[in-house]
């Protein structure tokens, strides 16, 4: 997201649909997800962080108008996507087109996880792009904790989050990589960062991230 998309109100706590339901009144992409190169190349190195080739089940909150879900669906054998605005989730059903690969919802990562399509099942791969900073310290904390409850063992989790600060967001996007690497059940495997955007990968693991050379068999000594 880029900063001139943003505005400057000020919010102690966590956003709720409201808000965004009224930024996407005003504008169908308010985000600029679809035309900014910032953009394009963030999603480029996200998915290059990924590092399994395929995933069998993937989770997306804060899908938008499914600009990455589309790129998602390339590499995973089923997505659910989902958001706090009906009119953003149906940009992202037009985008992506009726396939059986996606399942898009009405749902945050704020709310209890049996609102979800498919309640019990887990996830192989979960994908916090640019939402983490719409929750306070405390909500965010709780959201990663149910995150890892439904992360297979192994899993991955990525996280990716604009640096810059927005006084409309209750924490930065640098406190919302802490508090996901202080989540308990999760190990870095790596991280990309710049004066703009921090992406990290984390496995599902109570000890230390195995390299994506090692899990491929390559000598690393």
């Amino acid at each position: 997201m880029s900063m001139d998309s943003r505005t400057s109100h000020g919010s102690p706590t966590s956003l709720g649909a409201d808000y965004f339901r009224n930024v996407y009144a005003a504008k169908d992409d308010p985000f600029m997800l679809d035309s900014k190169w910032y953009e394009r190349r963030k999603y480029a190195l996200t998915m290059a962080s990924l590092p399994k080739p395929h995933y069998r089940r993937a989770l997306e909150p804060g899908c938008s108008i499914g600009v990455l879900t589309e790129q998602l669906v390339t590499r995973c054998d089923h997505v659910v996507s989902t958001d706090v605005v009906d009119s953003a989730l149906d940009s992202a059903r037009a985008r992506v087109g009726e396939t059986a690969a996606v399942e898009f919802a009405l749902w945050s990562l704020s709310d209890h996880w049996s609102a979800l399509p498919t309640p019990e099942e887990t996830f192989d791969l979960i994908v916090v792009s640019e939402v983490g900073y719409y929750l306070d310290a405390a909500d965010l904390a709780s959201a990663m904790t149910r995150a890892v409850d439904h992360l297979e063992a192994g899993g991955t989790l990525v996280a990716a989050h604009w640096r810059h600060d927005v006084d409309d967001y209750p924490i930065s996007g640098d406190r919302v990589h802490e508090i996901i690497a202080a989540t308990s059940g999760l190990a870095l495997l790596s991280r990309y960062l710049d004066e703009d955007v921090r992406i990290e990968v984390f496995v599902a693991s109570d000890g230390p991230a195995v390299s994506v050379a090692s899990t491929d068999g390559l000598d690393v000594r």
